[in-house]
Parts: C-alpha cells; sequence; structure tokens
C-alpha cells in the first residue's frame, strides 16, 4: 500500500530540520540570531563577531574576537590564478555568475574533505568569509578593465570591501552603516539559498560548493535579487505624484510590487526598519537620494491597500537606497547580500555535518503507466 502524503507547493510550512541558529516571529516582526534580537546585535555588534556567533552558537571573547578577524583579514588575497579566470569572463555577465563560478573555483585549490577536522572546518570558515568580499569587488573593477585592488590588511571587514571597490578609504560611518548592513542579512533561518546550502552540505561535498549552490540560488529574482528590482520599480514610477496611479495599476493587473511582501513576516520586517533608519543617517550626512520620498509614499500607499493581507516592506525595500548613497552598483546589491549570507550558510552547512543524514524527499506522481513505447519511425 502507498502511503499518502501531503503537498504543499514550495514545501511552505513543512520543517525540514531542527536548528539553534536564528528565529523568526512573522506575526510579532521578531528575528533572532542564537536566542539575541537582530536589533541589539545591529545596535552593539560588528559583522565577524555576528558570523562567529552563529557559526560558533556563541559570543567569542575578546582574544577569540581578535585572534579570528586576524585570520580573516590575512586570508583575503585571492590566487593568481582565480583573478585571471575571472578576467575570461565576459564584462556583460552578472556579478552573480561570477561570483559562483569563482566561490566553486576555490574548491580547486582546497581540495581536502577532512569534514570532521575542526581546523579544517575553521580554515574552511575562514577563507570563505575572507575570500567571497574581494572576489565581488574584483569582478567590479575587472569587467571595467581595470586590475583588482588589493585588500588591506589594516581596514576592518565592511572598510576593506569599500575600499577595494574604489581604493578610496570610506568615512567611519559609511564602513559601519554597511557593516550593519551585513549584520541583518546575515542568517534568516530555512530561506531557498540556506536550503540549497544544506541540501549540498548533506552530500558530504567540500564547503566551496555549498557556498556556490547557495549564491546560484540567492541570484534569482525571488530571493536576493529582489533588492535590484526595487530600484528598478522606484525609477519606473518616477516621482511621488505617479505613487497612487502607479500602484493601482499594479494592482489591477495583478502584478508585483517589489520590495513587499514575505512569506513569514505579516508586520513590517524588522530589517527593513532598521536599514530605513540607516538611509536617513546617510541622507542627513550625504544629501537625500531622489527614491526615497517615493519609497515612502509607496509604503505608506502599500499599507492603505494590503496592510490587512499582512503586506509590509521587508528587508529588500529600504537596503537598496542605503547601497545606492554608499557608491554600490545596483547589480553589486545582491552579491552584498551573498557576502553577508554567507555567514548564515555556513552556520547550517557546520550545524548540518553535526548530524547528517543525506535529503532525500518524496514526490507524488501524476504521470501515467504502463505506456507503449512507439518505435521512431511509428511517431
Amino acid at each position: 500500500m502507498t502511503a499518502v502524503c501531503e503537498y504543499r507547493a514550495g514545501l511552505e510550512g513543512i520543517p525540514v530540520t531542527q536548528s539553534s541558529i536564528s528565529f523568526v516571529d512573522g506575526h510579532r516582526g521578531i528575528l533572532e540570531y542564537r536566542g539575541i534580537p537582530i536589533d541589539k546585535l545591529a545596535e552593539s555588534s560588528t559583522f565577524l563577531e555576528v558570523a562567529y556567533l552563529l557559526i560558533w552558537g556563541e559570543l567569542p571573547n575578546k582574544d577569540e574576537l581578535e585572534a579570528f578577524e586576524h585570520e580573516v583579514n590575512h586570508h583575503r588575497r585571492l590566487k593568481y590564478r582565480i583573478r585571471d579566470m575571472m578576467k575570461c569572463f565576459p564584462e556583460s555577465g552578472h556579478p552573480m555568475d561570477a561570483l559562483q563560478a569563482s566561490a566553486a573555483a576555490l574548491g580547486l585549490f582546497y581540495s581536502r574533505r577532512a569534514l570532521a577536522d575542526p581546523a579544517y572546518i575553521r580554515a574552511a570558515v575562514v577563507r570563505l568569509l575572507a575570500k567571497i568580499p574581494t572576489m565581488v569587488a574584483a569582478f567590479q573593477l575587472i569587467r571595467k578593465g581595470n586590475d583588482p585592488v588589493q585588500p588591506r590588511d589594516d581596514l576592518g571587514y565592511s572598510a576593506n570591501f569599500l575600499y577595494m571597490l574604489s581604493e578610496k578609504e570610506p568615512d567611519p560611518l559609511s564602513a559601519m552603516i554597511f557593516d550593519v548592513c551585513l549584520i541583518l542579512h546575515a542568517e534568516h533561518t530555512i530561506n531557498a539559498s540556506t536550503f540549497s546550502a544544506m541540501v549540498t552540505a548533506s552530500t558530504l561535498t567540500d564547503p566551496y560548493a555549498v557556498v556556490a549552490s547557495a549564491v546560484g540560488t540567492l541570484a534569482g529574482p525571488l530571493h536576493g535579487g529582489a533588492n535590484e528590482e526595487v530600484i528598478d520599480m522606484l525609477e519606473e514610477i518616477g516621482s511621488v505624484e505617479n505613487v497612487e496611479a502607479w500602484l493601482d495599476a499594479r494592482l489591477a493587473s495583478k502584478g508585483k510590487i517589489m520590495g513587499f511582501g514575505h512569506r513569514v513576516y505579516k508586520v513590517k520586517d524588522p530589517r527593513a526598519t532598521t536599514l530605513q533608519s540607516l538611509a536617513e543617517r546617510l541622507f542627513e550626512k550625504y544629501g537625500e537620494d531622489e527614491y526615497y520620498e517615493i519609497a515612502v509614499a509607496l509604503e505608506k500607499a502599500v499599507e492603505e491597500r494590503l496592510g490587512h493581507k499582512g503586506i509590509y516592506p521587508n528587508v529588500d525595500f529600504y537596503s537598496g537606497l542605503v547601497y545606492r548613497k554608499l557608491g554600490i552598483p545596483t547589480d553589486l546589491f545582491t552579491p552584498v547580500f551573498a557576502i553577508s549570507r554567507t555567514a548564515g550558510w555556513l552556520a547550517h552547512w557546520k550545524e548540518q555535518l553535526a548530524e547528517n543524514r543525506i535529503f532525500r524527499p518524496t514526490q507524488i506522481y501524476t504521470g501515467t503507466h504502463e505506456v507503449d513505447y512507439v518505435p521512431i519511425h511509428g511517431r
């Protein structure tokens, strides 16, 4: 007798693992990393401290954090063969595709799979956290015909990335705000890219393939790519005066409003609230963004029409405005998301290894049976 399975598209609401890494309450707008509320981490922590927390399960002490930061800072450089490979990528290619290929290539240089060795685990964590930002910045310069800017060991994690994009040392406010952005995007339970990472990890392949698979999943417009499309949407709207008419037309055509709605959150995403405040701090110092007033007006209009359905801004809605003000090109928004989310992917990779069982879901077959084969001359 065949067991009857309940089918839910996209595995909606179906647990696929047990995890102690992060927690979301979508009805109360709560996000915690290892039990610590995201707003407290955004206010007091740094990205590398948060990465340590996610991956090893507890906040590091002073010596542990300094040692971890030192390791990451001194593993930022890329093998010259990886840089040469990136120079062969087409200039028109999307940076996420370049990042996926480059992350996978790391496995060629560090192919030993000693998954039971804590030293191997730590080295892989350090390499990926250190080199992913360098890859993103390198491709940005290479596709413009320039040599990559070498990382600086004396700069912090976020300041160094912004420096590698422009060869200009960022001011402390910009570096701090970018670091908070990385904290906010670092982890979010079993989203699509994290699930992709876990499935890949369950085969006991190397961590570079795990991250590469997650990068490929994050690239889609229904996941990480949404932050790019928010900017396109605000540009299309054009002005505050056009918001109401644009929204009415979009709702009438049943089109998607990028940056709004979430599978889990039924209130405003707490990360969106923090990102909006970060944007305002940047605008206060460096001047307004022409799209910000449009975004605020659109949020108000969407809340009036769709708030009763639990549709509010998600993390993608304001993040692009912050990145724009930091001088980050639009098509680098999702790679920046990947820089941050690498911490979460690695945390789930490590957790998966602890009690691994390969993922092998079942299906509900909807095809036919006992079909005759028709030779080619009879078709």
